[in-house]
Protein backbone atom coordinates (compact mmCIF):
# COMPACT_ATOMS: atom_id res chain seq x y z
CA UNK A 1 0.00 0.00 0.00
CA UNK A 2 0.85 3.42 -0.79
CA UNK A 3 1.19 6.44 1.48
CA UNK A 4 -1.74 7.83 -0.38
CA UNK A 5 -3.60 4.56 0.30
CA UNK A 6 -3.06 4.78 3.73
CA UNK A 7 -4.12 8.56 4.07
CA UNK A 8 -7.47 7.52 2.35
CA UNK A 9 -8.09 4.75 5.04
CA UNK A 10 -7.17 7.20 7.68
CA UNK A 11 -9.43 10.03 6.34
CA UNK A 12 -12.24 7.27 6.40
CA UNK A 13 -11.42 5.80 9.68
CA UNK A 14 -11.34 9.39 11.16
CA UNK A 15 -14.49 10.55 9.81
CA UNK A 16 -17.10 11.30 12.29
CA UNK A 17 -20.38 9.33 12.61
CA UNK A 18 -18.83 7.00 10.07
CA UNK A 19 -17.91 3.87 12.04
CA UNK A 20 -16.70 0.69 10.87
CA UNK A 21 -19.91 -0.82 9.76
CA UNK A 22 -20.55 2.41 7.04
CA UNK A 23 -17.50 2.06 6.13
CA UNK A 24 -17.34 -1.67 5.22
CA UNK A 25 -20.74 -1.45 3.46
CA UNK A 26 -18.84 2.03 1.85
CA UNK A 27 -15.91 -0.16 0.56
CA UNK A 28 -17.67 -2.68 -1.12
CA UNK A 29 -20.27 -0.63 -3.16
CA UNK A 30 -17.90 2.27 -4.26
CA UNK A 31 -14.96 -0.37 -5.13
CA UNK A 32 -12.42 1.02 -2.98
CA UNK A 33 -11.17 3.77 -0.33
CA UNK A 34 -10.91 5.95 -2.67
CA UNK A 35 -13.62 5.80 -4.85
CA UNK A 36 -15.31 6.15 -1.22
CA UNK A 37 -13.87 8.75 -0.89
CA UNK A 38 -14.54 10.89 -3.52
CA UNK A 39 -17.94 9.76 -3.28
CA UNK A 40 -18.53 11.44 -0.13
CA UNK A 41 -17.41 14.47 -1.31
CA UNK A 42 -19.31 14.11 -4.32
CA UNK A 43 -22.44 13.37 -1.50
CA UNK A 44 -22.03 15.24 1.33
CA UNK A 45 -25.31 14.62 2.41
CA UNK A 46 -24.62 10.80 3.58
CA UNK A 47 -22.57 12.43 5.96
CA UNK A 48 -23.52 14.41 9.14
CA UNK A 49 -22.32 18.07 9.51
CA UNK A 50 -19.12 17.61 11.62
CA UNK A 51 -18.86 14.65 8.79
CA UNK A 52 -18.66 16.77 6.06
CA UNK A 53 -16.45 19.34 7.97
CA UNK A 54 -13.96 17.12 8.22
CA UNK A 55 -14.32 15.33 4.57
CA UNK A 56 -13.87 18.64 3.14
CA UNK A 57 -11.04 19.82 5.47
CA UNK A 58 -8.73 16.84 6.88
CA UNK A 59 -6.87 17.92 9.92
CA UNK A 60 -2.94 17.76 8.07
CA UNK A 61 -1.26 17.24 11.42
CA UNK A 62 -3.68 14.55 12.98
CA UNK A 63 -3.19 12.74 9.47
CA UNK A 64 0.70 13.25 9.23
CA UNK A 65 0.87 11.76 12.98
CA UNK A 66 -0.82 8.36 11.81
CA UNK A 67 1.35 8.30 8.84
CA UNK A 68 4.28 8.87 11.29
CA UNK A 69 3.38 6.31 13.64
CA UNK A 70 2.40 3.54 10.12
CA UNK A 71 6.36 4.34 9.42
CA UNK A 72 7.97 2.91 12.56
CA UNK A 73 8.95 -0.45 12.85
CA UNK A 74 6.93 -3.22 13.14
CA UNK A 75 3.86 -1.26 12.75
CA UNK A 76 0.95 -1.18 10.44
CA UNK A 77 -2.69 -0.99 9.63
CA UNK A 78 -4.74 -4.42 8.71
CA UNK A 79 -7.45 -3.38 6.43
CA UNK A 80 -10.41 -6.09 6.59
CA UNK A 81 -9.82 -5.85 2.12
CA UNK A 82 -6.78 -7.75 2.73
CA UNK A 83 -6.20 -11.94 2.94
CA UNK A 84 -4.47 -11.90 5.93
CA UNK A 85 -7.55 -9.67 8.08
CA UNK A 86 -8.10 -12.99 10.56
CA UNK A 87 -11.09 -14.38 9.11
CA UNK A 88 -12.41 -15.20 12.26
CA UNK A 89 -12.98 -11.63 12.97
CA UNK A 90 -16.19 -11.56 9.53
CA UNK A 91 -18.59 -13.83 11.15
CA UNK A 92 -18.85 -11.44 14.66
CA UNK A 93 -21.73 -8.72 14.48
CA UNK A 94 -19.76 -5.29 14.13
CA UNK A 95 -16.43 -6.34 12.99
CA UNK A 96 -13.63 -3.70 12.88
CA UNK A 97 -12.43 -2.32 9.48
CA UNK A 98 -8.91 -2.31 10.55
CA UNK A 99 -6.75 -3.25 13.01
CA UNK A 100 -3.60 -0.82 13.80
CA UNK A 101 -0.93 -3.55 14.93
CA UNK A 102 2.68 -3.12 16.64
CA UNK A 103 4.20 -6.47 16.45
CA UNK A 104 3.84 -10.14 14.53
CA UNK A 105 0.51 -9.21 12.93
CA UNK A 106 0.75 -13.29 11.45
CA UNK A 107 -0.42 -14.15 14.92
CA UNK A 108 -3.29 -12.65 14.51
CA UNK A 109 -4.19 -15.90 11.82
CA UNK A 110 -3.02 -18.76 14.76
CA UNK A 111 -6.67 -20.29 16.77
CA UNK A 112 -6.45 -18.13 20.30
CA UNK A 113 -7.76 -18.88 23.17
CA UNK A 114 -8.73 -15.67 25.26
CA UNK A 115 -8.08 -15.68 29.42
CA UNK A 116 -9.56 -12.80 31.02
CA UNK A 117 -10.92 -11.80 34.50
CA UNK A 118 -10.80 -9.18 37.98
CA UNK A 119 -8.59 -6.13 37.87
CA UNK A 120 -7.92 -6.91 40.87
CA UNK A 121 -7.99 -10.53 41.63
CA UNK A 122 -6.76 -12.20 44.51
CA UNK A 123 -3.43 -14.17 44.40
CA UNK A 124 -5.25 -17.85 43.78
CA UNK A 125 -6.64 -16.57 40.84
CA UNK A 126 -3.38 -14.55 39.48
CA UNK A 127 -1.99 -18.21 40.35
CA UNK A 128 -4.75 -19.89 38.21
CA UNK A 129 -3.94 -17.43 35.02
CA UNK A 130 -0.65 -17.83 34.48
CA UNK A 131 -0.72 -21.42 34.95
CA UNK A 132 -3.75 -21.82 32.19
CA UNK A 133 -1.80 -19.50 30.19
CA UNK A 134 1.49 -21.08 30.38
CA UNK A 135 -0.22 -24.64 29.81
CA UNK A 136 -2.75 -23.79 26.80
CA UNK A 137 0.63 -21.25 25.04
CA UNK A 138 3.03 -24.28 25.42
CA UNK A 139 0.14 -26.45 24.14
CA UNK A 140 -0.23 -24.18 20.39
CA UNK A 141 -2.83 -21.84 21.71
CA UNK A 142 -1.91 -18.33 21.44
CA UNK A 143 -3.16 -16.54 24.44
CA UNK A 144 -5.11 -13.48 24.06
CA UNK A 145 -6.67 -10.80 26.35
CA UNK A 146 -6.54 -7.23 27.29
CA UNK A 147 -3.40 -5.94 29.05
CA UNK A 148 -5.88 -4.93 32.15
CA UNK A 149 -4.47 -5.06 35.19
CA UNK A 150 -4.96 -8.42 37.35
CA UNK A 151 -6.09 -11.22 34.97
CA UNK A 152 -5.00 -9.99 31.87
CA UNK A 153 -1.92 -8.77 32.87
CA UNK A 154 -0.50 -12.20 34.35
CA UNK A 155 -1.91 -14.42 31.37
CA UNK A 156 0.18 -12.19 29.16
CA UNK A 157 3.29 -12.44 31.29
CA UNK A 158 2.92 -16.06 31.76
CA UNK A 159 2.81 -16.89 28.22
CA UNK A 160 5.85 -14.35 27.58
CA UNK A 161 7.91 -16.02 30.40
CA UNK A 162 6.93 -19.42 28.87
CA UNK A 163 9.18 -18.70 25.64
CA UNK A 164 5.14 -17.73 23.68
CA UNK A 165 3.87 -14.81 21.62
CA UNK A 166 1.12 -13.47 23.42
CA UNK A 167 -1.85 -11.09 21.76
CA UNK A 168 -2.94 -7.96 23.35
CA UNK A 169 -6.06 -6.20 22.08
CA UNK A 170 -6.13 -2.78 23.71
CA UNK A 171 -9.34 -0.04 23.72
CA UNK A 172 -6.54 2.97 23.32
CA UNK A 173 -4.50 3.76 20.49
CA UNK A 174 -1.74 1.36 19.74
CA UNK A 175 0.26 4.13 20.84
CA UNK A 176 -0.98 4.67 24.13
CA UNK A 177 -0.63 2.06 26.96
CA UNK A 178 -3.44 1.48 29.96
CA UNK A 179 -2.74 1.20 32.48
CA UNK A 180 0.66 3.21 32.36
CA UNK A 181 2.42 0.18 35.09
CA UNK A 182 2.33 -1.67 31.83
CA UNK A 183 4.42 0.07 29.97
CA UNK A 184 7.21 -2.79 30.52
CA UNK A 185 4.88 -5.33 29.73
CA UNK A 186 3.59 -3.57 26.32
CA UNK A 187 7.10 -3.81 25.00
CA UNK A 188 7.66 -7.42 25.76
CA UNK A 189 4.26 -8.04 23.81
CA UNK A 190 5.04 -5.85 20.85
CA UNK A 191 8.72 -7.90 20.70
CA UNK A 192 7.67 -11.19 20.99
CA UNK A 193 3.71 -10.86 20.42
CA UNK A 194 1.26 -8.44 19.50
CA UNK A 195 -0.34 -5.11 20.35
CA UNK A 196 -3.75 -4.93 18.54
CA UNK A 197 -6.01 -2.12 18.32
CA UNK A 198 -8.91 -0.77 16.15
CA UNK A 199 -8.54 2.74 17.29
CA UNK A 200 -6.02 4.62 15.03
CA UNK A 201 -2.56 6.33 16.64
CA UNK A 202 -3.35 8.73 19.44
CA UNK A 203 -6.50 7.43 20.80
CA UNK A 204 -7.14 8.35 24.53
CA UNK A 205 -8.61 5.69 27.04
CA UNK A 206 -12.25 6.17 26.76
CA UNK A 207 -15.07 4.01 29.59
CA UNK A 208 -17.24 3.23 26.33
CA UNK A 209 -14.13 1.67 23.63
CA UNK A 210 -13.64 -0.84 26.69
CA UNK A 211 -16.91 -3.01 25.82
CA UNK A 212 -15.95 -2.60 22.08
CA UNK A 213 -12.50 -3.62 22.60
CA UNK A 214 -14.20 -7.17 24.36
CA UNK A 215 -15.91 -8.14 21.31
CA UNK A 216 -12.56 -8.45 19.15
CA UNK A 217 -11.19 -10.07 22.13
CA UNK A 218 -13.66 -13.03 21.69
CA UNK A 219 -14.09 -12.60 18.15
CA UNK A 220 -10.56 -13.55 17.56
CA UNK A 221 -10.59 -16.64 19.99
CA UNK A 222 -12.21 -19.80 19.90
CA UNK A 223 -12.63 -19.11 23.39
CA UNK A 224 -12.89 -17.40 26.51
CA UNK A 225 -11.79 -18.43 30.30
CA UNK A 226 -12.66 -16.45 32.75
CA UNK A 227 -11.12 -16.68 36.11
CA UNK A 228 -12.29 -14.36 38.94
CA UNK A 229 -15.01 -12.11 37.90
CA UNK A 230 -17.28 -9.88 39.84
CA UNK A 231 -20.57 -9.33 38.97
CA UNK A 232 -20.31 -6.17 37.20
CA UNK A 233 -16.88 -7.09 35.81
CA UNK A 234 -16.30 -6.14 32.13
CA UNK A 235 -15.03 -9.98 31.65
CA UNK A 236 -18.55 -10.68 31.57
CA UNK A 237 -19.00 -8.44 28.44
CA UNK A 238 -16.46 -10.52 26.53
CA UNK A 239 -18.25 -14.00 28.07
CA UNK A 240 -21.39 -12.50 26.88
CA UNK A 241 -19.60 -11.40 23.49
CA UNK A 242 -18.53 -15.10 22.88
CA UNK A 243 -21.48 -17.15 23.69
CA UNK A 244 -22.98 -14.46 21.18
CA UNK A 245 -20.31 -15.46 18.58
CA UNK A 246 -20.66 -19.17 18.91
CA UNK A 247 -17.52 -19.22 20.67
CA UNK A 248 -17.03 -21.85 24.11
CA UNK A 249 -17.04 -20.01 27.55
CA UNK A 250 -15.25 -21.67 30.13
CA UNK A 251 -15.39 -20.28 33.75
CA UNK A 252 -13.60 -21.27 36.99
CA UNK A 253 -15.52 -21.90 39.94
CA UNK A 254 -14.40 -20.47 43.28
CA UNK A 255 -15.32 -19.78 46.87
CA UNK A 256 -19.28 -18.92 47.45
CA UNK A 257 -17.74 -16.54 50.13
CA UNK A 258 -15.56 -14.77 47.36
CA UNK A 259 -17.15 -12.08 45.47
CA UNK A 260 -14.87 -12.62 42.64
CA UNK A 261 -16.47 -16.02 42.16
CA UNK A 262 -19.72 -14.60 41.88
CA UNK A 263 -19.63 -13.28 38.26
CA UNK A 264 -17.83 -16.96 37.44
CA UNK A 265 -20.56 -19.03 39.41
CA UNK A 266 -23.33 -16.96 37.24
CA UNK A 267 -21.84 -17.97 33.80
CA UNK A 268 -21.34 -21.45 34.66
CA UNK A 269 -25.43 -21.23 35.78
CA UNK A 270 -26.07 -19.85 32.10
CA UNK A 271 -24.50 -22.63 30.61
CA UNK A 272 -20.64 -21.92 30.59
CA UNK A 273 -18.39 -24.93 31.08
CA UNK A 274 -16.74 -25.46 34.23
CA UNK A 275 -13.59 -26.13 34.05
CA UNK A 276 -10.40 -26.89 36.66
CA UNK A 277 -7.50 -27.69 34.52
CA UNK A 278 -5.55 -25.95 31.09
CA UNK A 279 -5.91 -29.89 29.27
CA UNK A 280 -10.19 -30.05 29.77
CA UNK A 281 -9.72 -26.48 27.80
CA UNK A 282 -7.16 -27.92 25.40
CA UNK A 283 -9.28 -31.17 25.11
CA UNK A 284 -12.52 -28.85 23.65
CA UNK A 285 -11.28 -25.96 21.67
CA UNK A 286 -8.20 -29.01 19.80
CA UNK A 287 -10.71 -29.67 17.21
CA UNK A 288 -11.89 -26.39 16.31
CA UNK A 289 -7.89 -24.88 16.12
CA UNK A 290 -7.31 -27.79 13.22
CA UNK A 291 -10.56 -26.64 11.65
CA UNK A 292 -9.60 -22.84 11.56
CA UNK A 293 -6.03 -23.85 10.29
CA UNK A 294 -7.30 -25.96 7.10
CA UNK A 295 -10.08 -23.64 6.32
CA UNK A 296 -7.51 -20.57 7.11
CA UNK A 297 -5.30 -22.24 4.37
CA UNK A 298 -7.83 -22.83 2.12
CA UNK A 299 -8.84 -19.50 1.93
CA UNK A 300 -5.62 -18.01 1.68
CA UNK A 301 -4.63 -20.85 -0.98
CA UNK A 302 -8.06 -19.47 -2.90
CA UNK A 303 -6.35 -15.71 -2.39
CA UNK A 304 -9.69 -14.54 -0.98
CA UNK A 305 -9.65 -11.72 0.90
CA UNK A 306 -12.70 -10.42 3.77
CA UNK A 307 -15.57 -10.37 1.26
CA UNK A 308 -15.00 -14.02 1.11
CA UNK A 309 -14.51 -14.84 4.58
CA UNK A 310 -17.63 -15.53 5.50
CA UNK A 311 -17.97 -18.96 3.97
CA UNK A 312 -16.99 -21.88 6.09
CA UNK A 313 -15.13 -25.62 5.03
CA UNK A 314 -17.10 -28.46 5.32
CA UNK A 315 -15.91 -31.98 5.52
CA UNK A 316 -13.04 -33.44 7.45
CA UNK A 317 -9.53 -32.08 6.51
CA UNK A 318 -6.62 -34.79 6.11
CA UNK A 319 -3.31 -33.27 5.78
CA UNK A 320 -1.44 -36.17 4.93
CA UNK A 321 -3.25 -36.43 1.75
CA UNK A 322 -2.03 -32.91 0.80
CA UNK A 323 1.09 -32.55 -0.93
CA UNK A 324 2.02 -28.98 0.17
CA UNK A 325 2.05 -30.42 4.22
CA UNK A 326 4.37 -33.26 2.55
CA UNK A 327 6.72 -30.91 1.19
CA UNK A 328 6.59 -28.98 4.09
CA UNK A 329 7.49 -31.49 6.27
CA UNK A 330 10.86 -32.65 3.94
CA UNK A 331 11.96 -28.72 3.59
CA UNK A 332 11.84 -28.66 7.54
CA UNK A 333 14.17 -31.43 8.36
CA UNK A 334 15.25 -32.16 12.21
CA UNK A 335 16.73 -29.11 12.32
CA UNK A 336 15.01 -25.92 14.42
CA UNK A 337 13.52 -23.53 11.95
CA UNK A 338 12.00 -19.64 12.00
CA UNK A 339 8.60 -19.08 10.58
CA UNK A 340 10.66 -16.33 8.54
CA UNK A 341 13.13 -19.10 6.99
CA UNK A 342 10.16 -21.19 6.43
CA UNK A 343 8.52 -18.61 4.38
CA UNK A 344 11.90 -18.44 2.36
CA UNK A 345 12.29 -21.95 1.73
CA UNK A 346 8.72 -22.55 1.23
CA UNK A 347 7.43 -19.49 -1.32
CA UNK A 348 4.45 -19.87 0.82
CA UNK A 349 2.34 -16.45 2.71
CA UNK A 350 3.20 -16.26 6.58
CA UNK A 351 -0.72 -16.86 6.86
CA UNK A 352 -0.84 -20.38 4.97
CA UNK A 353 2.25 -21.48 6.62
CA UNK A 354 1.26 -20.22 10.14
CA UNK A 355 -2.39 -22.48 9.51
CA UNK A 356 0.08 -25.30 8.06
CA UNK A 357 2.68 -25.47 11.08
CA UNK A 358 -0.52 -25.31 13.63
CA UNK A 359 -2.15 -28.34 12.22
CA UNK A 360 0.84 -30.52 12.33
CA UNK A 361 1.74 -29.25 16.04
CA UNK A 362 -1.46 -30.64 17.03
CA UNK A 363 -0.98 -34.15 14.83
CA UNK A 364 2.21 -34.37 17.00
CA UNK A 365 4.84 -33.77 13.83
CA UNK A 366 6.33 -30.80 14.86
CA UNK A 367 7.07 -29.11 18.15
CA UNK A 368 6.92 -25.37 18.60
CA UNK A 369 9.98 -23.63 19.67
CA UNK A 370 10.63 -20.28 21.61
CA UNK A 371 11.60 -17.37 19.42
CA UNK A 372 8.25 -18.31 16.97
CA UNK A 373 10.59 -21.59 15.86
CA UNK A 374 9.40 -25.11 14.91
CA UNK A 375 10.87 -28.21 14.92
CA UNK A 376 10.14 -31.95 13.50
CA UNK A 377 9.21 -34.33 16.27
CA UNK A 378 11.62 -37.81 16.03
CA UNK A 379 9.73 -40.66 15.59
Amino acid sequence: MTESDDRDWLILLRTPGFGARRLREGLVARGGAPALLRWLARHPDALDAEGRAWIEQPDDTVLANDLAWLAGDGQLMLRCTEEDFPPQLEAIPDPPAVLFVKGDASLLLRPQVAIVGARRAQEPGLANARRFAAELAGAGLLVTSGMADGIDGAAHTAALDAGEATVAVIATGPDRVYPRKHHALARRIAEQGAIVSEYPPGTPSLPGQFPQRNRIIAGLSLGVVVIEAGLRSGSLITARYAGEQGREVFALPGSIHNPLAEGCHSLIAEGARLVQRPDEVLATLAPAAMELGAELRARLASGGGAAGAGSRKTGPFDWRQDEEYRRLLDVMGYDPASLDALVDTTGLSPGALSSMLLILELEGEIAGLPGNRFQRVVR
